[in-house]
């Protein structure tokens, strides 16, 4: 079965997607392999299914900016930050393989600092974020929590909705445990202040805000 969805509600593409179920975990590391490392698609394996994603600019244009947010944040805030972009959460024991758009550690950092992150070993990020304008058919919230990651943030291009993982569940949340009071406010006054402005000016009153 093979589906495709290249467009949000007004037409104007952020997402191309397409989704091949039936597959194996053994097809899908034959299809990582013969797509290799130099790509712009974000596959996504779960419960036998693989999307495989390619971000446009309304999708990048967003992650890249909520990116800029945490970092300011974290600056600002005093708190360690290591940054891993779209890179592959592997579980073969669950049959679960993922790239996010964005992928933290915080809490978590110095036990990955100047590593490179293995989840056999290593606790899993403090926080994911996905960027998700059109439609996934993929269950992301059940995989993450299968993987164990603590704090999940959705941004479908104009709400942000924020998941704790309580007792194997996502419970949606009004503000950030990995950022310790930051609201959801805050985000939304700076990708507004973005589009008005551009990004360095947005930033810098942002750091203003948080200093205030």
């Amino acid at each position: 079965m093979v589906s495709t969805l290249s467009s949000n509600v007004d037409s104007r593409p952020a997402e191309q997607r397409v989704l091949l179920c039936n597959l194996n975990w053994q097809s899908y590391e034959q299809i990582l392999t013969a797509l290799g490392q130099r790509r712009s698609a974000q596959l996504t394996y779960f419960n036998g299914c693989l999307e495989i994603m390619t971000p446009l600019e309304e999708h990048e244009g967003s992650s890249s900016r909520i990116d800029q947010f945490i970092n300011v944040v974290t600056e600002e805030t005093n708190q360690c930050l290591k940054s891993l972009q779209s890179t592959r959460l592997n579980k073969p024991e669950l049959l679960i393989g993922a790239e996010p758009d964005q992928c933290y550690y915080i809490t978590n950092e110095e036990f990955v600092r100047g590593k490179t992150v293995n989840l056999a070993v290593d606790p899993p990020p403090d926080l994911i974020v996905e960027v998700d304008i059109t439609h996934t058919d993929i269950d992301k919230n059940s995989l993450y929590a299968a993987i164990g990651i603590p704090e999940f943030w959705r941004y479908d291009g104009q709400v942000l909705n924020i998941y704790l993982l309580r007792e194997g569940q996502y419970q949606e949340v009004e503000t950030s445990l990995a950022l310790p009071g930051i609201s959801k406010d805050l985000l939304y006054q700076f990708l507004e202040d973005c589009n008005e402005q551009g990004e360095t000016a947005s930033k810098r009153q942002l750091r203003d805000r948080l200093k205030n």
